[in-house]
């Protein structure tokens, strides 16, 4: 990989707090900063977050910082002693308000500058940094987003159509609070203590119904309602969305990501879009990524055991060091081999190496369906009696059904940020399963993921959930990518449609992706239900808004297999 040519920790650090930065609009926005004590102009790493400063920023300060380079950790408009008014990414990208471009320009024109400007970290940081790419602000020469959001619609706020309760609400009240932990004043004392009572007791507020109801948040989070208000993909979320901008970006990124990362799609579709629309060549073949087998958080990026498996010491990644190499080469023309080899790098899990190709997905990676073949009766224990199979199923086609009950859907085992792999057995008696034969020799799947079902519903709508499981030879089922539709949203997530109750539709459910060796002895298995609460809020198969109904009904959800409706399951199968 890179050479040890690197900045080593020279410097001591001079920190500067509540530094006031102006905004093209007059609000003023405040950041810490941290600058080599020694005088002269540094190149400069600038983090944007909607977190406390001093814990989030401290220790990355610190550590360029000693390194010679300025390190700026901002709070976003809005966010403690930010002024303004807090709307989650609104005014981080090319909209009236251009908080980063206005940022960066700031950077690159103070007396400890020299003009060379980066930026660092990830989660709501990334996002803050995928979102300027296309105001194209002078001085900014490189970003390294780690597990970073960019289409705020898809990756924050649902997923398939259906809402990603867990996250959006749990993230809202959290930071709501947070911020107003920060300066109590006696008129928001209650609002505080209630607050605090809803993060105590957050699992109750997500089997709360109506979702537009929740006093803990009202007069505090109007962001909040308005995201609910617009389940669509459209007109609202366009300012927050990265995809379509792809054209307009033209800066050297490095895409960090983890198989179980709540923001995967997020880092794979950034990584395509940039490299093949990116302004120019330049940008577009300066594009890095890599994928580890870890889950969203800079403590977690390295880690070796992840959820129920330990994938060894090939895990290891060292963030900080990397990220460094990274800077040195593109802020301070250190010639250290970081952009050697070639620009995708991901982590094979089952064998746990590191696989290195040219282009994502891997070269030369065929689609091969798998056939979901009903299992015998139809009884409750057929549920688990599903054959996946290679082979296309008899002509004739089957059929398998199974009850959904909103007012008692099936308990996700995976909830943000801990998505990966867990042993799924305790559940899946609860749901429709199809399994293969144990492999002969192993089966490498390196790539984006998705399910084709055919099916029907006794409601006007309802969710599909499939997950892609690894069962092991002791009989453990341990998950490995999964996804949700929700059936209104099958051929447009801007113009939903209801079903016709009995009538069969087609459904096409993305799972994203994955880099997993099925070994011989192993068994593949693929899970379908109707319900992962509270990592998804329930449909209440009524046809209703989705957050504005406050009354379930339950469905009878059928699957077909064989025939014109053969429900598979579509794998990139690779040989490496």
């Amino acid at each position: 990989m890179q050479s040890q040519n690197t900045s080593s920790s020279q410097y001591e650090v001079h920190v500067e707090r509540q530094v006031s930065i102006p905004m093209t609009d007059g609000t003023i926005l405040r950041a810490d900063v941290y600058r080599p004590s020694n005088p002269g102009c540094y190149p400069v790493l600038i983090e944007r977050v909607a977190y406390e400063l001093a814990e989030r920023c401290r220790y990355a300060g610190e550590y360029y910082a000693s390194r010679g380079y300025v390190v700026v950790g901002q709070n976003v408009r809005g966010r403690f002693a930010s002024e303004g008014d807090f709307i989650p990414f609104r005014d981080d990208g090319w909209s009236e308000h251009r908080d980063g471009y206005d940022t960066i320009l700031w950077a690159g024109k103070q007396p400890w500058s020299n003009g060379v400007v980066g930026m660092l970290d990830g989660s709501y940081s990334g996002g803050t940094q995928y979102l300027l790419t296309p105001t194209q602000p002078d001085f900014l020469k490189a970003l390294f987003v780690r597990e970073g959001m960019s289409d705020i619609y898809h990756d924050f706020v649902f997923r398939g159509g259906a809402y990603q309760l867990a996250l959006h609400r749990g993230w809202a009240i959290n930071a709501t609070l947070a911020h107003l932990r920060q300066n109590v004043l006696p008129k928001t004392a209650s609002a505080l203590a209630l607050l605090e009572q809803a993060a105590k007791n957050v699992d109750d507020w997500h089997r709360h119904l109506p979702l537009t109801a929740c006093p803990p948040l009202e007069g505090l989070a109007d962001w909040y309602f308005a995201d609910l208000a617009h389940s669509e993909d459209g007109p609202y979320w366009w300012p927050t969305s990265l995809s379509q901008r792809f054209h307009e970006v033209n800066v050297p990124i490095l895409h960090l990501g983890g198989w179980f990362d709540v923001f995967l799609g997020s880092t794979l579709r950034c990584f395509q879009g940039i490299r093949a629309k990116g302004k120019t060549e330049e940008c577009r073949s300066n594009q890095r990524l890599i994928i580890g087998p870890w889950i969203h958080g800079p403590n977690q990026i390295g880690e070796p055991v992840v959820g129920e498996l330990n994938f060894g010491p090939q895990a290891a990644f060292d963030l900080f060091d990397y990220r460094l190499h990274w800077y040195d080469y593109w802020l301070k023309q250190v010639p250290n081999g970081i952009m050697d080899g070639p620009a995708v790098r991901v982590f094979l899990m089952g064998i746990n190496r590191w696989v290195e190709a040219e282009s994502w997905p891997l070269p030369d990676t065929t689609y091969q369906p798998m056939y979901l073949q009903a299992g015998s009766g139809q009884t409750a224990a057929s549920l688990n009696n599903g054959l996946l199979a290679f082979e296309q199923p008899a002509s004739d086609e089957q059929a398998e059904s199974f009850l959904y009950d909103p007012m008692a859907p099936i308990e996700s085992l995976l909830t943000y940020p801990f998505l990966g792999p867990k042993d799924h057995r305790s559940i899946e008696g609860q749901m429709l399963t199809y399994t293969s034969h144990p492999l002969e020799q192993d089966l490498t799947v390196i790539g984006p993921v998705k399910a084709v079902l055919y099916g029907t519903s006794s409601a006007p709508d309802t969710d599909w959930v499939v997950r892609l499981c690894d069962v092991w030879p002791d009989g453990r089922s341990m998950s490995v990518c999964d996804g949700i539709l929700r059936a209104r949203y099958r051929d447009s997530l801007t113009e939903p449609t209801l079903m016709h109750p009995g009538q069969i539709y087609r459904f096409e459910i993305d799972l994203q992706a994955t880099a997993q060796v099925f070994q011989a002895g192993h068994r593949l298995r693929v899970e379908v239900t109707s319900s992962d609460f509270p990592r998804y809020d329930r449909n209440l198969n009524t046809g209703e808004a989705f957050d504005t109904g406050d009354r379930g009904q339950v469905a009878n959800n059928t699957v077909f297999s064989g025939g014109s409706r053969a429900s598979h399951i579509l794998l990139p199968i690779c040989s490496l």
